[in-house]
């Protein structure tokens, strides 16, 4: 059956079942998930191990080494890398992409659970499989004037956490900060030693007294009981202190006789504030298939009803939904303008209300069934699809423009708007067909690349496609039933002759004169060269998010207290940066939980909506009086996605220089060289040489003699100093809503210094007392380092970040200072790894995809025509249109990214529709006029649909390429690309396409 008589015949049939997919869109868009970014899962495991306080190099051969070797063996395993610190490990475990991530993350806890015997005793791990999901949608700091932080966390705990828990898509709430309630018992050395008592006394007279446990059952009178042995102390002090640890003829002995018995607080190596005052943090997580918007207005909702205590405040100082609003707001602004501008073009061009209103009906139809089809394909609204949708609206309109121009025309001949629809279902098929074989390539890319292009170009060719469909099926009936083709006016001869005319002297006077066109071509040729060798290149798109993490680093080994006082001048400097809304602090950890060190931690800076200086200037200014008014403190900052896809990819940093050698101690000293050497690079910044230390310790040895002739052993004096210094829980007292330990220890242990520890007194088994000084030597041993490993080797990475640059041009320069003799000792070798080493993948795997799709589009037009000659003038167009993209981001100052390369492969299979448009109607009329007659005559047939729809695809992607919003950035390189490229496609198709065709084609004989 024709398309004719079909279309007419089941016409509204057709409008229907058009409308019912458009409204089940319009369903499927309010139901998909929202997030920042696709659902990806990133091929990386993390697993963090701790084993308590115990020496770096010891931590890395009693732990760190057995799990590395144990982690090496699971399937798919391509990279293990290493940190570790006292006692504790973070090793990072990198598979290949396309790996089921769910599997290998069990598989891997299974290799480390078989080997957990043989670990240091008390050794505890936990495994995570990286994905966007672990860093938080939103965050919240609770703060209070009158609540103590043991309630303020209490508060959160058992109020604010469950009253959220149910929302749908949630995945947990985490609690950062706050104080742990207990009762400490601080015991008397010297009213021990009277009694003849230890601290290992005092323990276990406080476990033996809290006792509750199920003893038996007993059966009576045809009920079963359980039997429990019930001595639980309440939680209080008092209770404590009145349990007996010694009985004689004398009387009973108490722990309140030997210790004062009092509330505490556990010790705590980790702080949290917000605006520089203590506070409380929650951080909300959500599952993968979560609505990231849903779910922090819900939790807005839900903490709304919340009735705080007097005097305590709820501020939320991070929101991930807010950039997801803005982002979703920018494109649907786009989409709105560029639709507005597009409808603008229509109605200049073609002089009827009618016909633009049937074009920008199918506009918003196209749209809802493009979102049907990504809900079924299990995808979700983030900032990747929705850039797809803005940038598609172009070429969506490009198709329905073209039909109706060509039922417009086709009327003035008496030709029906089926008639005019049927005979131009083949060129617009394969106008079609060459912009979507483009995305085919695209969705074999990998790494990072691919997992966030799949997003973009699967939304780009759902969106295509339905419009083919629309375009060949749904735009006819409209048009027939809309619009009265018998009605419809020419273009007044003076407006229509003006285009012609121009084209038409243009066509004439290069076509007498070819010397012309082949210079022009050739400095089309110059100029994209000289474009592409000065365009910056970069990784990821500049994107203002309003918002950055600021990472700092105080000299290792400073204290909690000392480290804290220094972040403060961080924050007096954050006070005074007028953009500055709010911004949290972490100490001894951080958002991408970092191992935890008393000397670093870091904040997140929001910024107002309305800010006058871009994030990037914001940042610059506090990295530069940090600098002059802070040198003491070490900062590394970045805006929150790039961070956060660097730590997705394990290193953050543009610039990572890794390096190995035979004798490990021989890298500390290279580090610093490097390190010195970089910082002689213009727009290098936030340089670290990676030499971490795990700080200073106290290296306390025993003399087993000396201890042997106080009637004691060496490891009871270590099991004292232990008990002393940290404290040991004795037991737990239940309670309603929690349990409470009880920690026995040395009075103010926490604020000793070096000479109270020599002091500390020691219990011998007789009853004695003596110092510690007397039988061990204690001496303070600066700087131990942190171990890092690459594959079981030591390596150093000595990173950095960029300001001001592209990618491409610093690591030029790092790479020859790398090369001056020297600089590395003999034996040593470098690897480049950080964003620069993903960005390298990138930009190979998008050459791998540019050239497929170049031989796609190649076979397409051996398909459509059969001519090689033909297929190879239109790619040459379609490459020569490339030159104008990077003159366009030269002269724009936007890096060659990963989006504006996807752009570039986009433009090869615009261009090859564009010019499927001219070389069908160059076919048709050959077969009947001369070649360059037939060519000439093609080329002013097509002048109108092919400006037009230039001119409308130009409108709709350019409030993208002029980034009107803030969080525009991240379309911005793809929608310079196709616009720069689309501009000089127009005059390459009309003009020095044909002229090629008639050059390289011969008059049959």
């Amino acid at each position: 059956m024709k398309t004719t008589s079909a279309s007419a015949r089941y016409a509204r049939v057709i409008v229907l079942c058009a409308c019912l997919l458009g409204l089940a869109g319009l369903y499927a868009a309010s139901v998909m998930p929202v997030g920042l970014f696709p659902q990806v899962s990133f091929p990386r495991v993390v697993v963090d191990l701790d084993a308590g306080d115990r020496p770096a190099d010891q931590t890395v051969q009693w732990l760190t080494r057995p799990v590395e070797e144990a982690v090496r063996s699971v399937p798919g395993v391509i990279n293990v890398r290493s940190d570790t610190t006292r006692g504790s490990a973070q090793i990072s475990v990198d598979f290949g992409w396309g790996h089921d991530m769910i599997a290998s993350t069990l598989l891997l806890d299974a290799a480390i659970a078989r080997i957990l015997p043989t670990l240091p005793a008390g050794t505890s791990y936990d495994v995570r499989r990286m994905d966007p999901t672990v860093f938080p949608i939103a965050a919240y700091a609770l703060q209070s004037s009158h609540l103590s932080s043991v309630a303020l966390r209490d508060l959160a705990i058992n109020q604010i956490v469950p009253l959220l828990a149910s929302i749908p898509g949630l995945a947990q709430v985490s609690v950062q900060g706050g104080g742990v309630a207990e009762i400490d018992v601080d015991a008397d050395p010297r009213r021990l030693a009277a009694y003849g008592l230890t601290l290992n006394d005092v323990v276990n007279a406080i476990d033996n007294a809290n006792q509750l446990q199920a003893v038996g059952r007993v059966q009576d009178r045809n009920s079963l009981y359980l039997v429990l042995a019930d001595h639980a102390l309440p939680q209080k002090a008092r209770a404590i202190g009145q349990v007996v640890i010694k009985s004689s003829s004398a009387g009973w002995l108490r722990i309140s006789d030997i210790a004062d018995v009092h509330p505490g607080i556990a010790p705590q190596w980790m702080q949290t504030s917000e605006d520089g005052k203590p506070a409380v943090l929650l951080n909300i997580f959500q599952q993968p298939d979560g609505n990231a918007l849903d779910i922090a207005t819900q939790v807005r909702q839900r903490l709304s009803t919340l009735a705080l205590p007097v005097g305590t405040q709820l501020t939320r100082w991070y929101d991930q939904s807010d950039l997801v609003v803005a982002s979703a707001s920018s494109v649907f602004d786009a989409v709105w303008i560029g639709t507005g501008l597009s409808a603008l073009v229509l109605l200049v061009f073609l002089r009827s209300l009618r016909i633009t209103l049937v074009a920008m009906l199918t506009v918003p139809l196209i749209l809802a069934i493009t979102a049907l089809l990504l809900n079924l394909l299990g995808m979700s609204f983030n900032v990747m699809t929705l850039g797809g949708i803005a940038a598609a609206v172009g070429l969506v309109i490009d198709d329905v423009i073209v039909m109706v121009e060509h039922m417009a025309d086709r009327a003035t001949k008496h030709v029906g708007a089926y008639e005019a629809s049927r005979e131009f279902l083949l060129p617009l098929s394969g106008s079609s067909a060459a912009t979507l074989i483009v995305f085919l390539p695209l969705g074999l890319l990998g790494g990072v690349t691919g997992a966030f292009s799949k997003a973009l170009s699967l939304t780009m060719a759902c969106a295509l496609f339905v419009s083919w469909l629309i375009t060949a099926w749904v735009v006819p009936v409209l048009a027939a039933r809309l619009i009265d083709f018998r009605r419809l006016q020419a273009r007044p001869q003076s407006d229509e002759g003006v285009l012609h005319r121009a084209h038409a002297w243009i066509y004439d006077h290069l076509h007498r004169r070819p010397v012309i066109m082949l210079a022009l071509l050739a400095a089309l040729v110059v100029a994209g060269y000289v474009g592409y060798s000065r365009v910056t290149t970069g990784f990821m798109p500049d994107v203002d998010e309003g918002g950055f993490v600021l990472d700092y680093y105080t000299r290792p080994g400073t204290s909690l207290p000392e480290t804290d006082r220094q972040a403060a001048e961080i924050e007096a400097i954050l006070r005074q940066q007028p953009e500055v809304e709010t911004f949290s602090r972490r100490l001894g950890t951080g958002l991408g939980g970092d191992l935890g060190q008393s000397y670093h931690g870091d904040m997140f800076v929001r910024l107002k909506r309305d800010h006058q200086r871009s994030t990037q200037d914001v940042m610059e200014a506090v990295r530069s009086r940090i600098a002059s008014e802070v040198p003491a403190i070490q900062v590394d900052l970045a805006q929150q996605m790039e961070d956060l896809i660097g730590d997705l990819t394990a290193v953050p940093q543009p610039i990572e220089v890794k390096l190995y050698a035979a004798d490990p101690d021989s890298l500390p000293a290279q580090a610093r060289r490097v390190a010195k050497a970089l910082h002689g690079i213009d727009g290098v910044v936030d340089i670290a040489d990676g030499l971490q230390l795990a700080g200073s310790a106290l290296d306390i040895r025993v003399d087993a003699d000396k201890a042997a002739a106080e009637g004691t052993t060496v490891a009871a004096i270590t099991q004292a100093i232990n008990t002393a210094l940290t404290g040991t829980v004795a037991t737990q007292l239940p309670g309603v809503l929690h349990s409470i330990g009880v920690r026995v220890r040395m009075p103010d242990a926490l604020h000793w210094r070096i000479p109270d520890v020599a002091a500390l007194p020691i219990g011998a088994p007789d009853g004695h007392v003596f110092p510690l000084g007397r039988v061990a030597t204690l001496t303070p041993v600066n700087g131990q380092p942190q171990q890092s490993r690459e594959n079981l080797q030591p390596m150093i990475a000595v990173t950095a970040r960029i300001e001001g640059r592209g990618i491409g041009a610093a690591m030029a320069d790092v790479q020859k200072i790398l090369r001056k003799p020297g600089l590395l000792d003999a034996g040593t070798r470098y690897e480049l790894g950080g964003l620069y080493q993903q960005q390298q993948i990138a930009f190979a795997g998008l050459a791998r995809v540019f050239a497929m799709a170049l031989a796609a589009e190649f076979a397409l037009l051996l398909l459509l025509y059969g001519r090689i000659s033909l297929a190879i003038v239109v790619l040459g167009c379609s490459l020569f249109s490339t030159s104008a993209a990077f003159v366009a981001l030269w002269l724009s100052g936007v890096d060659l990214n990963i989006t504006a390369m996807m752009g570039l492969t986009m433009i090869i299979g615009i261009g090859t529709e564009m010019a499927i448009f001219l070389v069908s109607e160059y076919v048709r009329l050959e077969q009947a006029l001369p070649t360059a007659t037939a060519l000439r005559q093609a080329s002013r047939n097509r002048l109108r649909p092919i400006a037009m729809t230039t001119l409308a695809a130009i409108f709709a992607l350019l409030p993208l390429a002029l980034a009107l919003s803030r969080s525009a950035g991240f379309q911005q390189p793809l929608a310079i690309v196709i616009v720069a490229g689309l501009l000089l496609q127009c005059p390459l198709v009309l003009v020095a396409m044909p002229m090629l065709i008639g050059w390289t084609h011969r008059e049959p004989q």
